[in-house]
């Protein structure tokens, strides 16, 4: 069945030269706004012919790295410095950036498992559908600023995924090193048929995801690394001239093969990580302990790693439930595609 047009509208011309600044607006009727519009912001930088990069970051609303470096990019981009045209969504998923939480704010949905959305769906869905339909295709290439938001702190690096296309996967993977992080990652997601990520792969477009920190905070170091890796992402790929700046220590490369790199909680309680974060794991190594906050005298559960490698990603609050990720273990290789 053919979808309906998206009811979302854009208040600048993707096709004009220059700098636009404007919204995405998505109709609403909420309870304090009868007539209303989610209002997400959008910056498009234009200089003549050339690839088209969409830049995003706010899919989740409480990590910040991207939604901070693409507020300020968007002041700053001028079109004489562009070959082609930059699409700037520093809030993808804006009820959740301005409820400062992962998911949104007016209908509970995760932007990041919601593709490729409906138009006559949730709020959040509408959203996805846009991006899936509307400005997916207009791109050449998508770059996706994640962190670890509230609950997780993640080291930082770019990322791409196996792709039965051999040439996208090798263009995504040489933008994923190119961005210029310490770590660079061949991920593995554990369900990835609702994500972004797979919407603009599926679409035969070059998609990189970072990760970046964490905490639902940035610091500057984490910043630093967020835009500098920003302007690497789009000299890379055409947009800006220039070199690629790669940090001053040698970039590691990270594996994720397979669900055994998670390891999640059997028990609630309060959380005690063994291993810092980017510290080296052995196989079988205590990585984590829960302790019963119910009852004192009692033996914490521990948690061992399955693999080998590297601590990519931890919790961040110490108090864990039933389910949470508290640990993820990452191979390090010698080299990656």
């Amino acid at each position: 069945m053919t979808k309906r047009p998206s009811p979302i509208s854009s208040t600048v011309d993707f096709d004009a030269d220059g700098v636009q600044h404007g919204f995405l607006k998505l109709p609403i009727s909420v309870d304090d706004s009868a007539w209303g519009a989610v209002m997400i912001p959008v910056t498009v930088v234009k200089n003549g012919q050339g690839p088209t990069a969409l830049l995003t970051g706010g899919n989740h609303g409480d990590e910040y790295e991207g939604i901070t470096s693409l507020l300020k990019l968007s002041s700053q981009l001028k079109p004489e410095e562009v070959s082609g045209r930059v699409i700037i969504v520093p809030c993808m998923n804006q009820p959740a950036v301005m409820a400062g939480k992962r998911t949104s704010g007016l209908d509970g949905g995760n932007l990041n498992r919601s593709f490729p959305g409906d138009p006559d769906g949730s709020v959040t869905e509408k959203i996805a559908d846009y991006f899936t339909r509307v400005m997916v295709p207009m791109c050449d290439v998508v770059l996706d600023l994640h962190s670890g938001g509230r609950t997780l702190d993640i080291i930082p690096f770019g990322a791409s995924h196996v792709l039965e296309d051999a040439e996208q996967q090798r263009q995504a993977l040489a933008g994923a090193k190119a961005f210029g992080a310490p770590y660079a990652m061949m991920m593995f997601e554990l369900d990835a048929a609702a994500l972004f990520d797979t919407a603009v792969e599926s679409q035969g477009k070059v998609f990189v995801a970072t990760e970046l920190g964490g905490g639902g905070t940035s610091t500057p170091e984490s910043m630093a690394i967020t835009e500098r890796g920003v302007r690497n992402f789009l000299i890379h790929y055409g947009l800006l001239e220039g070199e690629v700046e790669m940090p001053a220590a040698p970039q590691v490369y990270l594996d994720m093969p397979d669900a055994s790199c998670y390891v999640q909680s059997e028990h609630s309680g309060v959380l005690e990580l063994c291993v810092a974060l980017g510290e080296t794991v052995e196989e079988n190594q205590v990585v984590a302990r829960v302790y019963d906050m119910t009852r004192s005298g009692t033996a914490p559960v521990a948690y061992h790693a399955r693999r080998s490698g590297v601590l990519a990603a931890r919790r961040h609050p110490a108090l864990v439930s039933m389910g949470d990720t508290i640990a993820v273990i990452a191979d390090v290789v010698d080299s990656l595609g």
